[in-house]
């Protein structure tokens, strides 16, 4: 059963972690563009997903890695024609992941109950009007420039108060233009314009970004840092890596986890949940 709006936009208070599930409709994403191109590779896997543990499943028709090229809003609704009504009546809670008010409202129409936007806003005017209308919860991501000139030497004083700020002045704009703040949910960007020391930083800052008082979504899954620190050059061998980045950022406060390998990432939070749950004063018996 996929977990509900309330408890997703609950989940600081409560503790509760959610795997978001990776569904790429794309030829050209940086791990597994052009699987998931055709309506039954994309329902197959995202009915494995879901049997896996995912709780929201996470489509998106535009690949955002380093130098990709920008699709317009009709070629994206037409990767999606077929895919997201097909994923929705799986009973799966579907996040849009899409920067354009026209890929959005497609996407909302058809079954979406949530819109993930990497550029927060800033992509099209039109976005945050149409988040407010529909009164559905809003991801809002840091990234620095664009998907094509990010990873170009970016550069900053202090990472983690220049994202936290600037998703700060997000949020206040997503409000002033209607959204409510209690169903925005906030991403550090992880890997969109920062190096590996900067990543790093992020996820030892996210306590930070938790102060806020919204959840935070966390994305390192197969990235290229995570290659730096193992020596796995194949993103697909960085399931271990990104397993371990989504615990240590359980630990500080993140409860959200965009991954592409669900059932790795179920299996561990389930394990420690378990024992922060467990009694170490408990007597049992052999």
């Amino acid at each position: 059963m996929t977990i509900s709006l309330e408890d997703m936009l609950n989940s600081p208070r409560t503790g509760r972690c959610v795997v978001m599930g990776i569904l790429n409709v794309t030829p050209d994403s940086f791990s597994d563009g052009g699987r998931f191109l055709e309506p039954a590779a994309a329902v197959a896997q995202a009915r494995e997903m879901l049997a896996s543990g995912a709780e929201i499943l996470d489509i998106g028709a535009e690949s955002t890695r380093p130098g990709s090229r920008r699709v317009p809003p009709d070629e994206q609704i037409a990767r999606l024609r077929e895919i997201l009504p097909a994923v929705v009546s799986l009973g799966a809670r579907v996040s849009i992941d899409t920067t354009r008010a026209k890929v959005a409202a497609f996407a909302l129409d058809a079954g979406a109950a949530i819109v993930n936007d990497i550029s927060a806003g800033r992509d099209d005017p039109e976005l945050f009007p149409l988040v407010a209308e529909r009164a559905c919860p809003l991801v809002l991501m840091h990234m620095l420039g664009e998907p094509a000139t990010m990873q170009s030497a970016p550069r900053y004083g202090d990472v983690v108060a220049e994202v936290e700020a600037f998703l700060s002045e997000r949020l206040a704009a997503a409000v002033a233009c209607g959204v409510s703040a209690e169903k925005v949910i906030l991403d550090p960007g992880i890997g969109f314009g920062k190096t590996l020391e900067h990543n790093l930083a992020l996820l030892a800052g996210l306590g930070e970004l938790a102060a806020l008082g919204r959840p935070v979504l966390v994305g390192p899954s197969r990235k290229r840092f995570l290659g730096e620190l193992t020596g796995r050059t194949d993103p697909a061998q960085r399931i271990s890596a990104t397993v371990a980045a989504c615990l240590e950022a359980r630990k500080r406060g993140a409860t959200i986890f965009r991954v592409h390998d669900v059932a790795a990432l179920a299996d561990a939070l389930a394990v420690a949940q378990a024992v922060e749950g467990a009694d170490p004063g408990k007597k049992t018996s052999l």
